[in-house]
């Protein structure tokens, strides 16, 4: 099997000023932690969600952060009203529709710039290896070479994750591949990655994911993976929480 390099930062890395924080899913497989507040409000040791992202993006020296709601988003913009860490938040209203992952960056495009996103899932966690994991993909970012830069976990340490793989990845960190239907992939999407906007573009109307923007840069050669350093957690179960805590509790 092979594997990416790893990636050591290199002075001048530039971490994305602005980051999109998809926050607006209905967080079924979450249920009945749901019933009555949305996912990323959910707590893992101590603290919702969302605001173990805002830590990270904070580390890191994000300064905006573009987040989508939809379901119960009452709550979690106010929420959101009451972070004091730095970061400016921006909602991106989907109230009126759930637009998925791909639709989501569609219908904050205005709201992204015309440079590098850090774009982040609410619903994973994780810890940083030997440095900042966000810094670290910023080191490898490369605007020349690039359109997306995604954050992978080796399978066998990819913690909660109950899926079979995602991605094929050479030993210069070009993502070869998809995983075929019945097979097993080495690496698994963390939901982190750097994203340029200008793949956002020719997009269907309606909800739709992710999937078709990294499929188009997979085929022209402009999609990359940086293996994960530290722990990574998928926290999209009830059971996944004790788990976790439990994990991070040992260190």
């Amino acid at each position: 099997m092979t594997r990416p390099l790893a990636i050591r930062p290199e002075p001048g890395g530039q971490v994305p000023r602005t980051a999109m924080v998809m926050a607006a899913g209905l967080g079924k497989r979450m249920r009945p932690l749901t019933a009555t507040r949305p996912k990323p409000m959910v707590e893992v040791a101590g603290k919702p969600l969302i605001d173990h992202v805002f830590a990270r993006l904070s580390a890191a020296g994000i300064e905006r952060a573009v987040v989508n709601v939809h379901y119960l988003a009452d709550s979690l913009v106010a929420h959101l009203g009451t972070r004091f860490d730095g970061v400016e938040v921006v909602v991106s209203d989907e109230r009126a529709r759930l637009m998925e992952t791909g639709g989501g960056l569609v219908q904050a495009r205005h709201l992204l710039g015309d440079e590098p996103v850090l774009v982040v899932n609410s619903d994973n966690l994780w810890i940083d290896g030997p440095v900042d994991t966000v810094k670290l993909l910023a080191s490898r970012w490369d605007d020349a070479a690039m359109d997306a830069l995604l954050l992978v976990v080796p399978l066998a340490r990819a913690h909660n994750f109950r899926g079979s793989g995602d991605f094929h990845v050479g030993p210069d960190g070009h993502i070869t591949k998809r995983r075929r239907e019945g097979t097993v992939a080495p690496f698994a999407y963390t939901g982190v990655q750097i994203l340029h906007p200008r793949l956002i573009a020719d997009w269907p109307a309606g909800p739709f994911s992710t999937n078709l923007f990294w499929d188009r840069a997979i085929a022209a050669g402009r999609a990359f993976a940086q293996v994960h350093q530290g722990l990574w957690f998928d926290v999209g179960t009830p059971a996944a929480i004790p788990r976790t805590e439990a994990m991070l509790a040992d260190g």
